[in-house]
């Protein structure tokens, strides 16, 4: 492989990374002194209504026969605008660092000599995003790498006494991407929200699986095979993380899956809940992540913690010690959270004020409304079901006062 940074595509790019990991130093006045803003166990806030929900996320359909430089059109002709504004702000973004814009002109002319490098058939849909909004193929690359390193969640699989097993997830995403002191709001945050869509995979006119997912994004971050499995991905944080993976991945390094299209090429292929555990435990990835899994079965629930190079834990849901729900935030379930993040606890608490007996979509989203749970970051909150194949997904917002994150 190919380490030389000097005069290469690859140490272009890797000017590129610094800009994104620097990006986040403005927030750093606004992290001091931050109230926990901690509330009681919400109720009532099912179905969706009031000043924390933004609205129902649109539905599209992704037809998997056709070119992948094909599928995505029609939905792209109904986002450009927002993906537009919002590879926009993170240009300004990227300019408020490099006043001289040449970080924007190695996205626009080095970063798309990288295409080929992904696998088939992202690196093709990403081709057909850019062509049909217009934007260069650099600015939509660097827009695909995002959610490797800045995605903030909490996930929950949980059993009811029929057996029945609920999965859902609040997908937060925006730390440290320009916060907006006017308006007490992460701005990447909120252009994103316009970008949430629910998309039904379909071959031979059948779906294969659903994702809420947002317009412009190839790889999956939340998902559901009907009548197999459901799945979502949380960022976990550590210091051999996605930024080194990215840059390994920059300096030639190819033996890594990109965690995001290991969720979906899980949901597009595996057969059974076994057989995505397998895949989600043992395949090597860019970076480290936590992987929340259901199956169809009483049971079949799971966290597998990974490393980029190996698994490090699989959780299991286990009814007769107990427990019947798995959750997770963006920290090892057997160590304690950051004390300024954390939303496993509050969670938790709602879940067993809950318990097994009242579990449903009504109150898990009870839960995933409490404050910190719901927060700034928050865009989406997606709840599914696989034995009746139901996915339900709301935008989301947290007003005042609530947690940046």
């Amino acid at each position: 492989m190919a380490w030389n940074l000097r005069g290469s595509v690859r140490g272009s790019v890797l000017l590129l990374l610094l800009c994104i990991v620097l990006s986040g130093c403005g927030i750093c006045a606004v992290a001091q002194d931050v109230p926990p803003y901690t509330e009681d166990c919400r109720s009532g806030t099912y179905p969706p209504a009031g000043p924390t929900f933004k609205g129902n996320v649109p539905w599209y359909t992704v037809n998997l026969d056709q070119p992948p430089n094909e599928r995505w059109h029609q939905l792209i002709s109904h986002k450009k605008t927002q993906l537009t504004n919002l590879i926009q702000a993170i240009k300004d973004l990227a300019k408020s660092l490099f006043a001289s814009g040449k970080i924007i002109e190695l996205v626009d002319t080095k970063l798309p000599l990288l295409i080929g490098s992904l696998p088939f058939p992202f690196g093709e849909e990403i081709k057909g995003i850019a062509d049909a909004s217009g934007l260069p193929l650099g600015e939509v690359m660097l827009f695909n790498i995002f959610y490797e390193v800045f995605t903030v969640c909490t996930s929950v699989v949980a059993e009811d006494k029929t057996g029945k097993l609920y999965h859902a997830r609040n997908l937060d995403f925006g730390l440290f991407l320009g916060w907006d002191v006017k308006n007490s709001s992460w701005m990447i945050t909120e252009l994103l929200r316009p970008l949430v869509v629910n998309v039904k995979f379909q071959r031979n006119n059948k779906t294969v699986f659903q994702s809420t997912s947002f317009a412009g994004y190839v790889g999956m971050l939340t998902g559901m095979k009907p009548g197999v499995l459901t799945l979502t991905m949380n960022e976990r944080y550590s210091l051999d993380g996605g930024y080194i993976g990215i840059l390994e991945w920059i300096l030639g390094r190819r033996d890594g899956t990109w965690m995001s299209f290991l969720t979906r090429n899980v949901l597009e292929n595996a057969t059974s809940y076994e057989e995505a555990k397998s895949l989600l435990s043992k395949t090597k990835m860019l970076a480290p992540a936590y992987y929340i899994l259901g199956g169809n079965k009483s049971g079949e629930a799971c966290v597998i913690t990974r490393s980029r190079e190996s698994c490090l834990d699989i959780w299991e849901l286990d009814i007769q010690q107990g427990r019947w729900y798995v959750l997770e935030t963006n920290y090892d379930h057997w160590k304690e959270p950051l004390f300024v993040d954390n939303r496993r606890v509050p969670a938790m608490k709602c879940m067993n004020r809950t318990t097994q007996q009242s579990i449903s979509f009504a109150t898990i989203y009870d839960v995933l409304s409490t404050k910190p749970v719901l927060n700034k970051l928050t865009t989406y909150t997606t709840l599914m079901t696989v034995s009746d194949g139901n996915l339900e997904a709301y935008l989301r917002d947290c007003p005042d006062p609530c947690m940046p994150w």
